[in-house]
């Protein structure tokens, strides 16, 4: 998730700007860059890699004297993560600097009218397509204001866009729609930031901002209209957090943070999937029709909670497409002899793009001819880099080491995935297709809903600090839901917990229910086959051998509530997917109870965030 700083006022530009994206490192970044006005002139300064690889290069080549500036930490989306391809991004004449984080849905057009008339880009980013847009209203004779809200106007996505205007050293302009951005109020100085930790030790005012508003900050003003040029006014506040809590969003641990940034993260994930006529499309497939259409089975390598996410990735691909699909440990695929060739789609799943096992499992299926195909969040990491196709995530960096946004946003690209793949082989009607990814449009508004029953798993975990084992049952896509609830308590509360397909209990697990015991029992949605059933008498075995049920379920199932204990509620929605609402609570429970306990949530004991050994 970029990150963004903007300033105006009395101080030294850079070292204001500098500070800023220093204090945003937490968000994660793959290069960094600078603007300052300075005597009607631009001058921009962007390197690859982290803030120090900046501060070099401005060492060697000095920065003139400013007190206006704008910076950038950039999370790869639109182009690999390079020294071109770096915010700020300039117009064709040098004269407006811009900065930009989210996505421009629409940019492929915008860009090829603008090269039609003879505009020539030079990086891969969307970011400087709207650069040569902003400056192409400043050079028709209107200020910077005017020109952003006319540019606005004509961008679709998510997007926070900062831009600074070489003929006007007074002011820096901003625009927001469904990404961060935040104003802080000074003394003869005004700030923009992704978030307050950009400005906080400058000021604790602040200015929060709707969507659609662009906000003008002078050193003695700041003035916010629409997209339309209406003048509306921001929310005023007082930031009462240190600077650790602002960079934390005001939550005790970077995990709960991202816990809350998931249905952001789930939205960024789908944007810009489908075309004007309403067909999915994927970026960066790069495997033809043709190719897909010859694939006759599929195997999902992938380690941890990624596995998690490839079994529910099994029971779209199979129900949507009719293509027999195996789920493998990456640690384990090589060394079984696996058969594969050239009509097998080999699907890793990393986070990082560089664990260890996934990327030796994915070399082994190259020399035997099998297609790669990649699941994300990292661009330009090793894993893309070597497979024939990459379906990025837009979960935006992870600190905290166990993974929630990160697995939710995977579970999206394996939908997407899945639907792709019925497109092409035709196996679903694209109303059919359009539907589910409709649905899917709808889960950020579940998740929030799921959210803003928080405190109730809160109660809940609290309740638990005494208890050393808790199992967790489901059914159906619910079973790796069980799973991943299991190992994020494993992770960080470090006590027993394992999670089962129901209907296993009585093989041999039933054998470990004991008075008392908690059981977290995901419920179906009611009208699926007879899996709704079927958990129910699961539900019922281990409550009459005295475990405290505790179900996730539906709202208005009303049958469930004589077999639960604690019944916490999910939004509606379809049975296959119902993991991305009801993991979030799981997520909740451990995170909560790992706090009660007295444990580092973000820095769970003997663990790493990316596994980069075998």
């Amino acid at each position: 998730m970029c990150g963004i700083v903007g300033y105006v006022g009395q101080r030294p530009s850079e070292l204001v700007v500098v500070e800023g994206l220093r204090r945003m490192e937490y968000r994660g970044y793959d290069s960094a860059g600078i603007a300052v006005v300075a005597d009607g002139v631009l001058a921009t300064r962007k390197k690859a890699g982290k803030l120090a690889n900046l501060e070099q290069v401005v060492d060697q080549d000095p920065l003139p004297p400013s007190t206006i500036g704008i910076g950038h930490t950039r999370w790869a989306t639109h182009g690999a993560p390079n020294d071109v391809n770096a915010h700020p991004h300039l117009g064709s004449t040098g004269r407006v600097a811009m900065v930009h984080n989210g996505i421009i849905e629409n940019f492929d057009d915008l860009r090829a009218r603008l090269e039609a008339d003879g505009h020539q880009l030079h990086s891969q980013t969307d970011t400087e397509v709207v650069a040569h847009l902003l400056e192409l209203q400043v050079v028709s004779g209107v200020d910077l204001t005017t020109a952003m809200q006319r540019v606005c106007s004509r961008l679709e996505g998510a997007f926070t866009l900062v831009a600074i205007e070489a003929e006007d050293p007074t002011r820096v302009v901003a625009a927001r729609r469904n990404s961060p951005l935040v104003v802080g109020l000074g003394e003869g100085e005004n700030f923009l930031g992704s978030d307050v930790a950009a400005f906080i030790e400058h000021t604790r005012e602040a200015l929060e901002l709707d969507q659609d508003q662009v906000v003008t900050i002078t050193a003695d003003d700041v003035s916010v209209t629409g997209f339309d040029g209406t003048p509306t006014q921001g929310r005023q506040y007082h930031v009462d957090w240190d600077l650790s809590a602002a960079e934390k969003d005001g939550h005790d641990w970077f995990m709960r943070k991202e816990i809350f940034e998931q249905p952001r993260a789930v939205a960024d994930s789908l944007l810009g999937r489908r075309t004007r006529e309403g067909a999915l499309h994927l970026d960066e497939m790069r495997l033809s029709d043709q190719e897909l259409r010859d694939v006759d089975k599929i195997i999902i390598i992938a380690a941890g909670t990624s596995f998690y996410a490839g079994m529910v990735a099994k029971y779209a691909i199979e129900h949507w497409c009719r293509i027999p699909v195996e789920v493998e440990l990456s640690s384990e695929f090589r060394y079984r002899d696996p058969i594969l060739d050239y009509s097998t789609l080999v699907v890793a799943i990393s986070q990082s793009g560089e664990t260890a096992d996934t990327l030796q499992a994915i070399r082994h299926a190259r020399t035997q001819r099998s297609k790669v195909l990649a699941i994300c969040n990292t661009n330009g990491s090793t894993i893309p880099r070597e497979s024939d196709a990459v379906i990025y995530t837009h979960a935006g960096p992870e600190i905290g080491v166990a993974s929630t946004k990160g697995f939710l946003t995977q579970l999206v690209a394996c939908y997407l995935l899945a639907l792709y793949l019925a497109q092409v082989k035709g196996t679903r009607f694209g109303d059919e297709i359009a539907e589910v990814v409709s649905q899917l449009e709808e889960m950020p508004a579940h998740i929030e809903t799921v959210l803003s029953r928080a405190e109730q798993v809160y109660e809940l975990a609290r309740e638990h600090v005494d208890t050393r084992a808790v199992l967790f049952l489901g059914r159906h896509a619910g079973y790796p839901v069980a799973l991943e609830g299991a190992l994020k308590l494993k992770e960080l509360a470090y006590i027993h917990a394992e999670g089962f397909a129901a209907g296993e209990l009585k093989h041999g697990p039933i054998a470990l229910i004991e008075q008392d015991l908690p059981v977290w029992c995901v419920v179906p949605p009611r009208g699926r086959d007879q899996l709704h059933g079927k958990m129910l008498s699961g539900i019922q075995e281990v409550r009459a051998r005295g475990a405290r049920t505790i179900c996730l379920a539906e709202d208005g199932d009303e049958s469930i509530a004589s077999y639960a204990d604690v019944l916490v509620r999910l939004p509606q929605v379809p049975v296959l997917l119902q993991p991305l609402v009801a993991v979030v609570p799981l997520q909740l429970f451990a995170c909560e109870l790992a706090t009660a306990m007295g444990h580092d949530v973000d820095q769970p004991r003997n663990l790493a965030k990316s596994v980069t050994v075998e």
